[in-house]
């Protein structure tokens, strides 16, 4: 079966949604389709005890304010997935959940994209895929002869499974930071860092982070100096669990060892260390594997784009991937802006 239409979004979470919004406000006939069986995007996925790192108000999506949580100032990942389900409800949506893009393809004026539920073609693609869906572990001198349990943050769920185990854990980030603060009490921690953790002052949070970001962005499109961003302030928030665990003494990092053993991990000097369990906080890739036949891809595997739009095709926006395709476009906050940046774009286009 196959199905024409103005514009094709593939991924149906916070940055799918954005699009929709904005493209649904220009009268732009769309669908988003969403490899997820329910509403929510990868929030549906994370572990119980994270938090956002901004309140309620400052996490939103454009149109709508998420309601507070309540006893929570910081909310839950839960409460993110049921904002985003009542969002996508709220203004009626076109999602199409359990429809997994398997490819886009260069059709001359159209673009084909082909699904295991037919086959859509569109004069534009809004590519939301995200990240989650491609976990990055760094590869390791012995990583496959540790004979412990291996995870990365996407399949964490929550201390109680590692209760009384020695648990090494590994990510000087975000999540490494917040994992190894809620294992503390319930496992022995080893947290590993690259470099000595870097927290943010204690009175940043999202809604400082997004302006921040923000004037980075306006100074490089102007031609002034790179102000660092986000980056030049640290590497962790210092959420309230964290702040916690930091300040009780229970958070000190140890340099990245060098491999592993079928024990655990051994450092340069030679020290090892048992453990049951290693956990990867080390980030993620973009998932685009569904825009390879594209030939879109630069050096070192990056797509080129001009804002959110790819440099080498005008009908295709790349949109909540981070700082490239948009400053602060990976978080709630800041991907309404770049979505209708994209929105108004792709209408230019279309007209």
């Amino acid at each position: 079966m196959t199905q024409q239409t103005d514009v094709v979004v593939v991924g149906g979470g916070q940055a799918g949604l954005a699009a929709g919004y904005h493209l649904r406000r220009l009268g732009i006939e769309h669908v988003i389709l969403d490899a997820q069986t329910a509403p929510g995007g990868a929030w549906q996925y994370m572990w119980e005890s994270l938090r956002l790192f901004s309140p309620a108000a400052y996490s939103s999506l454009p149109g709508r304010l998420m309601p507070v949580q309540k006893g929570r100032l910081y909310p839950d990942a839960a409460h993110v997935a049921a904002y985003l389900a009542d969002y996508e409800k709220r203004y009626e949506l076109p999602v199409q959940h359990g429809v997994r893009v398997d490819a886009v393809h260069d059709e001359g004026a159209l673009l084909r994209v082909e699904t295991g539920f037919g086959t859509w073609r569109a004069r534009a693609v809004v590519s939301a895929t995200g990240t989650w869906s491609r976990p990055f572990v760094p590869a390791l001198a012995g990583r496959h002869a540790f004979a412990g349990r291996q995870l990365h943050t996407v399949q964490y769920a929550g201390p109680a499974e590692f209760a009384g185990q020695r648990v090494v854990v590994v990510g000087g980030g975000n999540s490494g930071a917040q994992i190894a603060a809620d294992l503390t009490g319930h496992a022995a921690v080893t947290w590993v860092t690259q470099r000595p953790p870097r927290y943010l002052a204690d009175d940043i949070d999202g809604r400082a982070l997004f302006d921040v970001a923000t004037a980075r962005r306006r100074a490089l499109d102007e031609g002034r100096n790179d102000t660092g961003g986000v980056a030049s302030l640290g590497d962790i928030v210092a959420v309230p669990p964290v702040r916690a665990a930091r300040d009780a003494g229970l958070l000190a990092a140890r340099p990245m060892f060098t491999s592993l053993t079928a024990t655990g991990p051994q450092w340069a000097d030679g020290t090892r260390q048992d453990a049951d369990a290693v956990i990867w906080c080390t980030g993620f890739r973009p998932a685009l594997a569904h825009v390879a036949a594209l030939r879109l891809r630069g050096t070192r595997g990056h797509i080129p784009t001009t804002g959110t739009r790819a440099a080498d095709d005008p009908r295709l926006h790349f949109l909540g991937y981070g700082d490239w395709t948009g400053p602060a476009s990976a978080t709630l906050i800041g991907v309404g802006r770049t979505a209708r940046d994209a929105a108004l774009d792709i209408r230019a286009l279309l007209s």
